[in-house]
């Protein structure tokens, strides 16, 4: 037997006026997954336990089989595990997303206008972030350059416990209120002016907006955490598994779990990322040998994020019509047995822009027998209509394990 979670980052919503009072999962046009609901199991999974922040680290975490309360230490030093930094056990990271803040005169008083500083390039952010490490040293601080927007600050000997926002928890408002509080905090929001002076007459910025483009135009610190540890993947569940993503954060989790990381070309991290290649190289590594793959796929999230529902519906037809159609389609010519699951980490809603901790639908198929509990298509109110329920993330994995 073959498994695959095929997780669309993001993917459940509130109902959206504007799609006729449906969310994004009820107005999309789904004909493949449509085709395997009233074959599978449908219900709702609680991945962010309570007293976590519903991060795409929490729940994905959960959603691999890893509890919070045992693994977590912070979203950062995953992400910076994934971009190579060797972490000493004092160090502490924080995530450094490059963000596009208005040209109020008071730092305080500006508004948080693009997390993703208008989904800047890697090739123009490794410009700016190069700059910062030479104009903006402190003993002890070091930048390090990853993917488009995120970027990751390394603090020798640091200190946990400080108060720090998501900057996509505070799209289009004021930054007054979030501001980083704690121990450290007057240096961090330091760091954070002095970018600010910095990246706004930067010839990158400039170019940018005279192109019509967000600037980058200051560094947003958050997300800190220490050194982690993750149990191996195959250890815990007898099982070769692997990850495709685009996103650090997730590789990173794979990384320390000593799972494969399975690179896609052409994968963005966004709507426009190669949906079909990843299917096929999760097909590929299935046949070659793995006996999982978790296949993420950011795109509805970063649509959620920027308030795009139109995207989001687009990305989630993407992922029925081209990911789940080419994995179910090349396993069954295979003449292989295999079980699927299909879900959110968590909602991002389009109205609100950000997460929240609300429990999520998943669907679990299988080519081998009917799975049905009385769904007739995967939706969040079709979900919560069957009364199935985990109440704990990381046992959703062993819910798709259990298939044989």
């Amino acid at each position: 037997m073959k498994y695959i979670t095929i997780l669309g980052d993001g993917m459940s919503d509130w109902k959206i006026p504007e799609l006729g009072n449906k969310t994004c999962l009820e107005a999309a046009n789904t004909p493949v997954l449509d085709k395997i609901a009233p074959l599978s199991e449908i219900g709702l999974c609680k991945t962010v336990p309570d007293g976590f922040k519903p991060g795409s680290d929490v729940a994905n975490m959960s959603v691999l089989g890893f509890a919070p309360d045992k693994y977590y230490t912070g979203r950062s030093p995953i992400e910076a595990v994934a971009m190579g930094i060797d972490l000493n056990e004092t160090d502490v990271t924080l995530r450094c997303n490059l963000v596009t803040l208005s040209d109020d005169r008071d730092y305080e008083q500006k508004t948080m206008l693009d997390y993703s500083a208008g989904e800047i390039t890697t090739a123009e952010a490794t410009e700016l972030m190069a700059y910062l490490k030479e104009h903006l040293k402190v003993d002890g601080y070091e930048f390090y350059t990853g993917i488009q927007y995120r970027h990751c600050l390394v603090v020798k000997d640091g200190a946990v416990g400080h108060t720090l926002t998501p900057p996509h928890d505070i799209s289009d408002k004021k930054i007054t209120h979030s501001l980083p509080r704690g121990k450290n905090a007057e240096l961090y929001t330091k760091l954070m002016k002095d970018s600010y002076k910095l990246l706004s007459a930067h010839p990158v910025n400039l170019k940018r907006v005279s192109e019509g483009k967000k600037p980058a135009n200051s560094i947003w610190l958050w997300g800190e955490g220490t050194k982690p540890k993750l149990d191996d993947f195959e250890k815990m569940h007898g099982l070769k598994g692997g990850i495709i993503s685009a996103v650090d954060l997730i590789r990173g989790i794979g990384m320390l779990a000593h799972m494969k990381i399975i690179t896609v070309e052409g994968s963005t991290g966004n709507y426009d990322t190669n949906f079909k290649g990843k299917a096929r190289a999760a097909v590929n590594e299935l046949l070659g040998g793995l006996d999982f793959v978790y296949i993420h796929l950011e795109a509805p999230d970063e649509c959620g994020h920027h308030g795009d529902y139109a995207h989001k519906v687009y990305s989630i037809e993407k992922i029925s019509n081209d990911v789940i159609a080419t994995v179910i389609d090349e396993l069954t010519a295979a003449n292989e047995d295999f079980a699927i699951l299909v879900c959110p980490d968590h909602p991002t809603p389009v109205a609100i822009k950000t997460h929240i901790s609300d429990p999520i639908p998943y669907l679990l198929y299988t080519n081998v027998k009917s799975l049905n509990n009385g769904a007739s298509r995967y939706t969040e109110q079709q979900a919560e209509s069957t009364k199935t329920y985990i109440p704990k993330g990381h046992n959703l994995i062993e819910r798709l394990f259990s298939i044989k």
